[in-house]
């Protein structure tokens, strides 16, 4: 019996050492994007202050790990096999759930996942010993500790919006101190500004961050209690000193300084706050087994008690390090965090330059008309005069022409954002972890940093939608996080205590197929993006002549593709083939996203082309302009075709399908024309014409033709609408490839 019990303490820590991998993969964000976003230093530089912040946060980390073993439940309620089962759920249900959300790339919140997961699994188990008792499910809060619960679920929802909050209005005030040339103002604001936020992080995360550390003494920590005061005014006039001498004589960027320390103190409080979230059950559940073996083997696990998890414990410093090691490991290895960072750094960037990560929604629009009718209200009320004076404070400088070029290599947001987002921050978390509040760091750091976008107005008329739905995407996973976790973390509870043995090696097989799957879909998406930014910047690099035969390249296949789909859909729309229209669906669909990227692409890079390029610019624009029209046209064949035969209607007439193979066989020689002449940089303008014309004047005597057959009622109508939509789109997807020959002959030196 006891055997088993090993097992489990064995699995609680390997899980634990996953869970700080995936964790950490997930919250790096929280302490990085600011620094990553501005481009305060090289990214390996950042990882370094980061993982030194990290490694100190977590030999400080030890008064959070109490919310593990305590806060959510009542121990004494549960026996030893039964708590062991709940850590082991709950530590199951978290890595999972967390790798879920860094392959797709969304910052979600670990202390959330943990405080769901725990309360789901202890009410699983408190309903599984109340059913078998023969209880009242009333006595459900005998169980739960349903007071802390809520403290601490009220405390992170309401940390959304103060973070939110206090970030938009400290930016605001930042930017209208510093404005955009914010390097004019730095003489007179240098030491100032710096020596309170440096002095700041000093008091937040040094200070607050001592107390309950196993590393400093209670006198230690008391002194630095009675001077505090003392401290803050030489920390101050310390740091105010130094940064201003450093900037008068050395013309030293002191934001560039307040973000990396920044950075070091966010690290910092999210390893002391958050790293309860990674080891603080696995460490319960260690504590738990002490307590048992301590009973020399008298107990039975299925009747002792867990009420000395209630006495307070220190946690070993050697458990800390490690663990602190294992985190450092991660920023530098994992590639799930730097798809996580990318989430955030895309909602805040400043311009609206490059594709936007996520679309429109009806709840966005609607905030976004609703701010905009609001400000042209507040605009009439207040005077001209001093709306110009706060507008100028947020005017940007225009990007050079020959910077154009290196426009990817500009940061995302500038040094003032970057600086307030990281003090707001950390000093939001270092207080609830004084608090021992388990905080959320992801919700904190993620909310300021999107109310600093909003007060910046990083969020215009070209991007709001697109940021608000990519906000209310995030917030929405949180709430789904806490579902999710609660529920999931019932059932593994749920299987674990029915399914005994065989319950457990059921959910070790599940967790390393569903783990093995996630990193097989992260590594595909890793690698599509990697090749999609390596072609546009192989694509920039190439003599204009390899950039026309680059274009005409990628434009041939497509188009290829497109012929194909065309004359497949007609044979099974022939042969009412639903299995095979369906599919032919779903590739109109992948060809619709791809033709839509690179007109995207295509708009994108010309912007960076030098002035002796315009023109193979301009050329690719058209080009993939009308490659999108060409392929569009599929949406009004295949899907309307597949809903016909999916619907069971009558299938087209003999004369109507040998119609429309004669223009199927017309359209193929149109696009083989087509083909040969962009390999050719050459069309043969004329023969085309001839050919368009030939296709023209059929589809002109078809459509007549149908209109005869309508009236004299021979064949039914609903068939006889789709034939003539048919006939229409033809006519469409032929002029849409004339239009394509024009923009070939209007630079017939390219094609």
């Amino acid at each position: 019996m006891e055997a088993i019990f090993y097992v489990i303490l064995g699995l609680l820590f390997l899980l634990a050492i996953s869970d700080l991998v995936v964790g950490v993969s997930n919250d790096a964000v929280n302490f990085l994007s600011s620094a990553v976003g501005s481009k305060a230093t090289s990214f390996r530089i950042i990882l370094v202050i980061a993982g030194l912040g990290v490694l100190i946060g977590a030999i400080f980390s030890n008064g959070m790990m109490e919310v593990a073993r305590k806060g959510l439940f009542h121990p004494e309620m549960f026996m030893f096999s039964e708590i062991m089962l709940i850590f082991l759920a709950v530590m199951m249900t978290d890595i999972l759930l967390l790798d879920f959300f860094n392959t797709i790339g969304i910052p979600t919140s670990t202390t959330v996942s943990l405080v769901f997961e725990i309360l789901g699994a202890a009410v699983s188990m408190a309903l599984i010993k109340i059913t078998i008792s023969g209880d009242a499910y009333t006595t459900l809060g005998n169980y739960i500790n349903s007071d802390k619960a809520l403290a601490i679920i009220t405390g992170i929802l309401v940390s959304v919006v103060i973070a939110f909050s206090i970030g938009a209005l400290i930016q605001y005030l930042s930017r209208i101190l510093f404005t955009f040339s914010y390097e004019k103002k730095m003489k007179y604001f240098a030491g100032i500004f710096g020596g309170l936020a440096i002095t700041g992080i000093v008091y937040f995360i040094l200070i607050k961050g001592l107390k309950d550390s196993s590393v400093v003494s209670k006198d230690t920590y008391k002194f630095i209690e009675d001077y505090t005061l003392y401290i803050l005014l030489v920390g101050f006039l310390f740091f105010g000193g130094i940064l201003q001498l450093m900037y008068t004589f050395f013309k030293t960027n002191v934001l560039k300084i307040i973000v990396l320390v920044g950075t070091f103190a966010l690290a910092m409080a999210f390893a002391g706050n958050d790293l309860v979230n990674f080891i603080g059950v696995p460490i319960a559940g260690f504590k738990s087994f002490q307590i048992f073996q301590a009973q020399q083997g008298v107990a039975n696990p299925d009747t002792f008690a867990m009420g000395e998890l209630n006495a307070p414990v220190q946690t070993d410093l050697y458990m800390l390090l490690i663990a602190g090691l294992v985190m450092m490991a991660t920023l530098w290895l994992s590639k799930k965090a730097r798809t996580v960072l990318e989430t955030s750094v895309q909602l805040s960037k400043q311009d609206s330059k490059g594709k936007e990560q996520f679309g429109s929604s009806f709840l966005a629009r609607i905030i976004v008309q609703g701010a905009t009718d609001f400000g042209k209200k507040v605009g009439r009320i207040v005077p001209k005069s001093f709306s110009a004076s706060i507008n100028k404070r947020f005017e940007q400088e225009k990007v050079k022409k020959e910077d154009k070029k290196n426009i990817e290599d500009k940061p995302a947001f500038d040094m003032v954002r970057a600086a307030v987002n990281t003090l707001v921050a950390s000093f939001l978390i270092a207080i609830g972890t004084s608090l021992k509040l388990p905080l959320s760091t992801t919700y904190v750091t993620f909310m300021v940093a999107m109310g600093s976008s909003m007060a910046d107005r990083a969020w215009g008329r070209d991007t709001a939608v697109y940021r608000i739905t990519g906000v209310l995407t995030v917030v929405a996973s949180w709430f789904f996080t806490a579902f999710i976790a609660f529920m999931a973390a019932a059932i593994v509870l749920f299987i674990l205590k029915m399914g005994g043995v065989y319950g457990l090696g059921f959910m070790i097989l599940l967790s390393l197929f569903l783990l093995i799957r996630a990193h097989k879909i992260h590594k595909l998406k890793s690698k599509n993006k990697a090749n999609e930014a390596g072609s546009a910047s192989r694509f920039m690099s190439l003599t204009p002549e390899k950039m026309f035969d680059s274009i005409t390249e990628t434009a041939i296949v497509t188009l290829k593709d497109t012929n194909r789909i065309f004359q497949q859909s007609f044979e099974a729309l022939f042969d009412e083939d639903r299995k095979n229209l369906k599919k032919l669906n779903k590739e109109v669909s992948a060809l619709n996203k791809i033709t839509k990227a690179e007109k995207e692409k295509a708009y994108q890079m010309a912007e960076s082309f030098p002035e002796h390029l315009i023109n193979i610019g301009n050329m690719n624009i058209q080009l993939q302009q009308n490659v999108r029209e060409i392929t569009y046209c599929l949406n009004y064949i295949t899907p309307p075709a597949f809903l016909h035969v999916n619907n069971v209607h009558n299938p087209l007439s003999s004369s109507q399908q040998e119609d429309l193979r004669l223009i199927i066989s017309q359209m193929s020689r149109l696009y083989e024309i087509l083909f040969e002449g962009l390999k050719v940089k050459s069309i043969d303008h004329s023969l085309f014409e001839t050919e368009l014309g030939m296709i023209q004047e059929s589809l002109e005597k078809y459509r007549l033709e149908q209109i005869k057959r309508a009236q004299e009622d021979l064949y039914n109508s609903r068939t006889s609408l789709l034939y003539l939509s048919f006939l229409h789109e033809c006519g469409n997807m032929a002029n849409h490839m004339h239009n394509l020959v024009i923009t070939c002959k209007r630079t017939h030196d390219v094609c």
